[in-house]
């Protein structure tokens, strides 16, 4: 099977099936803006009136809980 390449201006949402709390979201995945990919999370909700809608954010890839914060030599 050919491994599957983003095209520019997409993107792809996965229902999150080891949701454990609240503040995880319901959805992650994938988006590719002008080359770049950024990760999704997305929430579904309630508005005060009753309207269901999806909420989100984008962000820098997931990168497994490792930092890229340089770390001084200096102590």
């Amino acid at each position: 099977m050919a491994e599957y390449e983003m095209k520019d201006n997409t993107f792809s949402l996965f229902r999150n099936d080891k949701k454990e709390k609240e503040n995880q979201p319901d959805y992650t995945g994938d988006i590719m803006v002008e080359g770049k990919k950024l990760r999704l999370s997305a929430w579904l909700k309630e508005s005060k009136g009753g309207k269901k809608y999806i909420n989100g954010s984008v962000s820098e890839p997931y990168t497994g809980g490792k930092s890229t914060k340089k770390q001084s030599e200096d102590f």
